[in-house]
């Protein structure tokens, strides 16, 4: 399959690693977890098939209420930028992710999915947009033992505490559908936590990555 994918927000790259499984050669975008900055970046115009990505999703979230509601200082949203990329790469097809409160900002998704209807244990829902028609192939049977969403802390002693452990990090891994193997050597372990929880599931977009390629009518 010849398909050129430019990912923006990759993170760690977890929506990557499920295109790249489909068969899509993905090419990552600047992030600030790795000291870029989408602000100042500008793709080449009609280089790339497809652009996918989540704009980080703090300035949706139900904190961001309670932060906005005390005054305090909020994440940006960053979709504007998104479509700014979109808009100068010029691609055939977009896909972009992010948690329900997104479509305050950028309307009614085209998809919604959750990972536990994906095959996994996982519940986490999430909103897909695009200017695809997506009809993902979902197994007919969920699992039976749903487990709640991966996060960056855990119940310990009674009371919530934050993730800071191997252990952790083997638990979010095995949430998000990870391979036994997948690390980040740099990070510690909760910096690891967060950055896994971050991303989207891997059987999620496996499911969605399936998704376009059908919309697209390609073969891997």
């Amino acid at each position: 399959m010849n398909q050129l994918v430019l990912s923006l927000f990759p993170g760690i790259g977890l929506l990557d690693m499920a295109f790249e499984g489909e068969g899509f050669c993905v090419v990552r975008g600047p992030d600030l977890l790795w000291g870029g900055d989408i602000k100042v970046f500008h793709p080449p115009t009609g280089k790339f098939d497809g652009v996918i990505g989540g704009p980080p999703c703090p300035a949706f979230s139900s904190a961001a209420n309670v932060a906005r509601a005390a005054n305090k200082e909020v994440a940006p949203d960053l979709i504007s930028e998104f479509r700014r990329v979109v808009d100068e790469a010029a691609p055939s097809w977009w896909l972009m992710e992010n948690v329900p409160g997104a479509e305050a900002v950028a309307g009614s998704p085209s998809l919604v999915l959750d990972n536990h209807w994906c095959g996994a244990e996982q519940h986490r829902v999430r909103f897909f947009w695009s200017n695809l028609r997506l009809r993902p192939d979902l197994p007919a049977l969920h699992t039976a033992d749903r487990k709640p969403t991966a996060c960056t802390s855990i119940w310990k002693d009674g009371r919530q505490q934050r993730a800071t452990t191997r252990r952790d990090v083997a638990r979010v891994r095995e949430l998000q559908g990870l391979p036994d193997d997948f690390d980040l050597p740099p990070f510690l372990a909760a910096a690891k936590v967060q950055a896994i929880v971050n991303g989207v599931p891997l059987p999620m977009g496996r499911a969605v990555a399936k998704a376009v390629k059908r919309a697209l009518g390609v073969e891997q």
